[in-house]
């Protein structure tokens, strides 16, 4: 018979080992036009000064996901974007000052200047994901999976537009669609998706500033929004 079967509910955890635990964002926007994520130099060893994920530790009385939103919160003032759990990252020499296991999730943001001021005071900065420097720890497993759940989820669902402006053009949704996914899209296909959609309706606004001819400019409603947007791209 195993004997922990017989301690009492204290000595049964107590003879457990206890690691920190820590929550790590991987935060994208679309900035400069490219898909981005956001990262910031180490403030303490080891490797401090390399670019790195944003993150912090869970607090004794707040979930996984209060923890992910009060970082969220702390670098851009922002409560109500899309955020989801990408998955947990407990490799024995993750982090080499300490065992740490990490739950990483993604954020998707629409970067302003006033966003941009406020992660400016970390010394953060948005980085192409096609240009990432040379990250430490497993951040850059953490963003691939991150990325790979990104595109699962375009597919299916319109969490895009949480990174396209309140009025945007269809040529402007195409070419964020495509940032995403790394590849062209048929623009006859898509554009029918996308308008075959009851969640995405057009104003009568005119986009005059980047298009010579201006073109009409959509808006995404989310009250209307009743079933999960399928492309096929």
């Amino acid at each position: 018979m195993d004997e922990t079967f017989d301690l009492g509910a204290g000595s049964y955890y107590s003879v457990h080992d206890r690691y920190p635990v820590s929550v790590d964002c991987i935060l994208f926007s679309l900035h400069g036009g490219e898909l981005s994520v956001l990262l910031a130099p180490r403030k303490f060893e080891p490797h401090r000064g390399v670019p790195s994920l944003m993150g912090g530790f869970v607090k004794h009385d707040e979930t996984l996901d209060e923890a992910a939103a009060r970082v969220l919160w702390e670098l851009t003032g922002l409560d109500d974007v899309y955020m989801e759990q990408v998955g947990a990252f407990g490799a024995l020499d993750r982090d080499p000052g300490e065992r740490v296991i990490s739950v990483a999730y993604f954020a998707l943001i629409k970067s302003d200047g006033v966003i941009d001021a406020r992660v400016g005071k970390y010394d953060a900065e948005w980085v192409s994901v096609g240009r990432l420097p040379e990250l430490k720890f497993d951040h850059p497993l953490m963003i691939e999976r991150a990325l790979d759940a990104l595109h699962r989820k375009v597919a299916r669902e319109p969490v895009a537009f949480n990174l396209l402006p309140e009025l945007f053009t269809l040529t402007q949704a195409q070419m964020l669609y495509e940032r995403i996914l790394g590849r062209s899209v048929d623009k006859r296909n898509f554009r029918r998706q996308l308008l075959d959609n009851k969640c995405i309706e057009l104003t009568d606004k005119i986009d005059k500033l980047n298009s010579r001819r201006g073109a009409a400019m959509y808006r995404f409603n989310r009250e209307s929004y009743k079933e999960t947007l399928k492309f096929k791209i």
